[in-house]
């Protein structure tokens, strides 16, 4: 699905309907349904003040623990997977894998734009670490902070009256398309957040009040084409915007080593009457200028329509930068990357390899959500409903899952002393427009990583609208710490093209533990920060233009604000400081009270 389209029926809606609207509480019973662990929720009840079927102070059997990270991670070697199927080679060029499930998909691999699908073999061994290992400087560097996608904030915040006061705001512009308005910032539009170490600090680029300055950063592509840098602290601009040349809605990556390095896909390819090809960019912070783009209207790829959406992971150990995109390829790049602090210089040699690939359940092709990855493993969802493990090394698929609608939702990651799993939700779009009939469900799922085994499914009744789609849009937030039990999904429009819902599931077993029924939806990932009264906190926004920050351990809500217009774009906090875009042409900067 084209993206561009559900922004810009957003854009046009947003500049009629700018008041707040009131929250309400609503609460869901669970089904069993015959599949492991699997439940389903029946429609919404009845508006009820206050009930749950777990107490707020429970705690399930599951462990969060993550293993001991004193041992290294070793590579998993895909064939000796109980599920590993054995790919066959066609005469065509191409390898395909058809699996038990009734998935099946075709997969080439192209460098210097030649298939090398039979002889490919990796040059280096991406291995990641646990999610707290990915970066080697404090920050929120990519789409929900590292390569588990669990997590959009840093730090912790001396939350005292639980208060959200906005410090500082920043002005930021607009463009038109054919038929079409996009203020602000959009979809999924996270700030990145960036403590510098010294070095670098001192290399970059930035005016020279900020040479000596502890500095943390704001770094912002928006719509209006450009990448905006704002002190933390005062919101005041720590250079001048680095203008693209065509608008971003996704979220960008800064370069997880503390490189001068920034990274960003592209949203559209015409905008105020000017047209021009789809790139991704890598820009040089010393010099804030383009270093390196990668074409991304490819005739390799099987789809034209080339936005970029996504947030890059980089590996440190090995230099390479991964980036699916919305015309079906995913970028592998070396970056053969050299950052000499001294010298204030950094450069790039990238070599680009291209994975390219086809399943039997649709002709979308497209990925607007951000990869995450296990080890050497890569899990993604795509536009066909596909939910899809890749080894990251051998670019060889090991499972794939139908999800049965469009996914743009990003996979979130969690590893325990048990194992590893990925918990995702779909969209309702294809089931509309391919005329099947309502009811429809938004289906919240939890995979095992390694097999892709459903462990179990809990759904929720959504509604079809054609442009601004119903179901999963935002990420889910996992419970860590004292929330550790919980994982929070956000749904759009459950009972009318107006509401929401925001729901607790229980990670272990499927069941809904709270849920609040809300007035207007909302695309936006919500976010939590740890207290230091060891309470977490949590912040969503929504389509009237709220901030809200609510206790993530009951639904209840504690403050809200208006910041603006509708937020469709996601927050990132440090420490006790949040950040967002709205289409209320601002960048707010608010402080957690």
């Amino acid at each position: 699905m084209k993206r561009k389209n559900k922004v810009i029926a957003a854009s046009l809606i947003t500049l009629v309907l700018v008041g707040a609207v009131g929250l309400k509480l609503a609460f869901t019973e669970n089904n069993y349904i015959p599949l492991k662990n699997q439940v389903t929720s029946s429609v919404l009840p009845n508006n009820e003040d206050t009930k749950q079927t777990l107490p707020a102070s429970s705690s399930t059997s599951v462990s969060t623990e993550a293993p001991s990270t004193e041992q290294a991670p070793e590579t998993i070697d895909i064939t000796k997977l109980s599920t590993y199927v054995t790919p066959k080679y066609m005469s065509d060029g191409y390898y395909r894998k058809e699996f038990k499930n009734g998935m099946s998909i075709d997969y080439w691999i192209f460098q210097n734009d030649k298939n090398v699908t039979k002889q490919y073999k990796p040059d280096s061994n991406i291995l990641f670490d646990n999610s707290s290992k990915y970066t080697d400087v404090e920050g929120v560097l990519t789409f929900r902070g590292n390569n588990y996608r669990d997590s959009a904030s840093w730090g912790t915040a001396d939350i005292k009256e639980k208060k959200l006061e906005i410090v500082w705001t920043q002005d930021i512009g607009a463009v038109s398309g054919v038929g079409s308005y996009w203020p602000g910032a959009g979809w999924t539009g996270q700030p990145l957040i960036v403590h510098w170490p010294k070095a670098t600090r001192e290399a970059m680029g930035i005016d020279s009040e900020f040479k000596e300055k502890d500095l943390v950063e704001v770094a912002y592509p928006v719509f209006d084409s450009n990448i905006y840098f704002l002190d933390l602290e005062t919101g005041k601009p720590t250079r001048k915007p680095i203008y693209t040349g065509f608008s971003i809605k996704g979220t960008g990556s800064i370069d997880p080593r503390g490189y001068p390095l920034f990274y960003t896909g592209q949203g559209m390819n015409e905008m105020d009457g000017k047209t021009g090809p789809f790139t991704y960019k890598i820009f040089d912070l010393i010099k804030n200028k383009l270093s390196y783009s990668i074409p991304l209207n490819d005739p390799i790829a099987f789809r034209t329509w080339a936005a970029s959406d996504s947030s890059a992971i980089v590996d440190k150990a090995t230099d390479t930068l991964i980036e699916p995109g919305e015309n079906g390829l995913i970028y592998k790049v070396k970056l053969n990357s050299k950052f000499d602090s001294a010298a204030k210089s950094v450069s790039l040699n990238p070599q680009v390899t291209k994975f390219r690939y086809r399943t039997n359940i649709g002709l979308e092709y497209g990925i607007e959500s951000s990869a995450a990855y296990y080890r050497n493993l890569m899990l993604f969802s795509d536009n066909e409903g596909g939910i899809i493990c890749l080894d990251s090394n051998k670019l060889e698929p090991v499972w794939a899952y139908n999800a049965m609608d469009d996914c743009d939702s990003t996979v979130v990651l969690e590893e325990t002393k048990t194992g590893a799993s990925i918990y995702q939700g779909n969209m309702v779009a294809f089931r509309g427009e391919n005329g099947q009939k309502p009811p429809y469900n938004c289906n919240l799922r939890k995979y095992d990583v390694l097999t892709g085994e459903l462990l179990w499914q809990y759904d929720v009744p959504s509604i079809f609208e054609a442009y601004i789609h119903g179901g999963m849009l935002s990420t889910p937030l996992i419970g860590k710490d004292d929330i550790s039990d919980l994982i929070i999904f956000n749904i759009a429009k459950t009972k009318n093209a107006n509401s929401g819902l925001l729901i607790a599931l229980d990670k272990n077993t499927g069941k809904m533990v709270w849920s609040k029924e809300l007035d207007t939806y909302s695309w936006s990932s919500p976010v939590s920060i740890l207290g230091k009264d060891g309470k977490t906190y949590a912040i969503y926004c929504d389509f009237n233009g709220n901030m809200n920050l609510f206790d993530p351990r009951t639904g209840a809500l504690l403050d809200k604000i208006y910041v603006g217009g509708n937020v469709e774009a996601s927050p990132s906090i440090y420490n006790n400081m949040a950040v967002v875009g709205t289409y209320g042409k601002k960048i707010y900067g608010v402080k957690i009270k």
